[in-house]
């Protein structure tokens, strides 16, 4: 049985850069939001069923997912977003699940925004937090993102709180914008990962 270890953090949090890290130390990533895409690309069950329940319009003419059309229809209408979420969640649980169990390394990170929301913490044995002060993640996200502060913070406010996350995970780095420091939070983690992993194996 592998090891997984679930990362999260809010937007702008840098749970990329930690990712990252742990993937030059040869740690297999699995990233949720890479996989949320792959689900619904042309040829997808997910996809078919997205365009059965919504009709032509959510289809581009090249027979892609119109994510633009769809994001707005679901932001105006609550319960759409339930439809969507019922057909998309359980595909992308499924194929994370697939992703997660065929890797290689000593152990293997689930990376999610929603790692709690979605209840994908449950795929892992062990969850990190990447956490960062509201003001960075605001600043960084706006910068990346090229997203108003508004837009920004209304994204916040749809993620579960800092408060409630941190009270969750099993451990918490914390990310000030300085890589050296957060990668010296990590090193240990890692070491102690390896470890878990190891006795994971052997039980």
């Amino acid at each position: 049985m592998t090891f997984i270890l679930g990362l999260t953090g809010g937007i702008g949090s840098g749970k990329s850069a930690a990712s990252q890290w742990f993937e030059s130390q040869g740690i297999q990533v699995v990233d949720a939001d890479v996989v949320a895409r792959e689900v619904v690309q042309r040829g997808q069950p997910a996809l078919a069923q997205i365009h059965d329940a919504f009709g032509d319009w959510v289809l581009q003419e090249d027979g892609e997912l119109n994510r633009r059309a769809l994001r707005e229809h679901i932001f105006k209408l609550p319960e759409a977003r339930q439809t969507l979420e019922g057909i998309t969640h359980p595909a992308i649980r499924q194929a994370l699940i697939q992703q997660l169990q065929a890797a290689q390394s000593p152990y293997a990170i689930l990376v999610s925004p929603l790692l709690f929301e979605t209840n994908q913490h449950e795929l892992a044995q062990h969850t990190l937090l990447v956490d960062t002060s509201e003001d960075i993640q605001i600043m960084r996200a706006c910068a990346r993102d090229q997203q108003s502060e508004e837009q920004i913070r209304q994204i916040i406010a749809a993620q579960m709180p800092r408060s409630q996350k941190q009270t969750l995970a099993h451990d918490i780095v914390t990310n000030d914008g300085h890589l050296e420091h957060l990668y010296a939070q990590l090193q240990p983690l890692h070491q102690l990962y390896l470890i878990k992993a190891e006795k994971l194996k052997a039980d």
